[in-house]
């Protein structure tokens, strides 16, 4: 055996034995021994960026929108297409819509009887009771089965019982008259959706007449049916 394999020999074994030792060590395998800003470095290369801002997602839950009350639910109307006619004026609530509504105007003789209906059967209402009530006579008129004008179905004989000697008696005007006048105008204008769709009846809660028709909304003191 050469001089130079039997110096090698020793050597090869004291550096395996190094590397033993040294993978032996916790942490020294995975270079945890570095320098600190270098494992750092490391660590933060591959970790994604997180935004706190954001929630964090949980499977199979979801936000629900938030509550709101029934004077202010409206739908939004779609966006037309190009060229199309824009859509009815939008209102962040229907409160809004019927301030924009109410001031007096020339006389219509079609929206002094609705506004004298909703006035005389509505009046202490929410807003949205009062919207319903002009929708009932709304759909009243188009549903072949009552007069065909507004005033044709406020005025029909046994309907209302607020009339007398089947006229609308003379409202003074008032802040209550100005709002049933803005209610008339957004139900006339289809401004704002009807809380009770199709309604062709209501009466009031005090009362149970035993119609056994189609119960399609209660709001307020009223119950509403088709």
């Amino acid at each position: 055996m050469s001089r130079f394999f039997s110096a090698a020999v020793p050597a090869v074994a004291f550096l395996g034995i190094t590397a033993l030792a040294a993978a032996s060590v916790p942490g020294k395998a995975l270079g945890l021994d570095r320098a600190p800003e270098f494992v750092s470095a490391a660590v933060s290369a591959t970790v994604p960026d997180i935004n706190p801002s954001l929630p964090t997602p949980v499977p199979g839950t979801f936000t629900p929108a938030t509550d709101v009350a029934p004077d202010e639910v409206h739908v939004a109307t779609a966006t037309p297409a190009e060229g199309a006619n824009p859509p009815a004026e939008e209102f962040a609530s229907l409160a809004e819509a019927v301030d924009a509504n109410d001031a007096p105007g020339a006389g219509d003789d079609e929206l002094e009887c609705l506004a004298g209906a909703v006035y005389f059967e509505a009046k202490g209402e929410p807003l949205s009771g009062q919207l319903a009530v002009a929708n009932v006579i709304l759909n009243r008129t188009e549903s072949g089965r009552f007069p065909h004008s507004i005033c044709g179905v406020v005025r029909q004989p046994g309907q209302f019982s607020f009339l007398r000697g089947g006229h609308i008696p003379e409202i003074r005007s008032g802040a209550q008259y100005r709002t049933a006048l803005g209610v008339a105008r957004v139900a006339m204008d289809k401004e704002w959706d009807n809380p009770a769709p199709d309604a062709l009846f209501f009466h009031a809660r005090r009362v149970s007449p035993g119609w056994g028709k189609p119960r399609v909304a209660a709001i307020g003191n009223h119950i509403f049916y088709r």
